[in-house]
């Protein structure tokens, strides 16, 4: 009978310690997010757009991978004379 307390107590224990960590953790995700200092924001950095300067009515590039530096280009550009 003894060990039946125990197992009951046991059991008892570990649903309270989950119930409890659940309350815990639905407080936490209710909270807003903290904004630490000098990070980017988020409505920001959603409104920025690419802008070509040099030359405003040239043609979009097939290649953006190759425009930002991160893929070489497929064909190499021709030099102007």
């Amino acid at each position: 009978m003894q060990r039946v307390k125990v197992g009951v107590i046991g059991l008892a224990s570990v649903l309270l310690l989950i119930g409890l960590a659940a309350t815990i953790f639905s407080i936490v995700s209710r909270e807003q997010p903290g904004v630490a200092a000098g990070a980017p924001k988020a409505d920001v950095a959603a409104n920025l757009t690419v802008s070509n300067s040099a030359a405003p009515n040239a043609a979009p590039t097939t290649e953006p991978l190759a425009e930002i530096g991160v893929a070489p280009a497929a064909s190499p550009t021709p030099a102007k004379p």
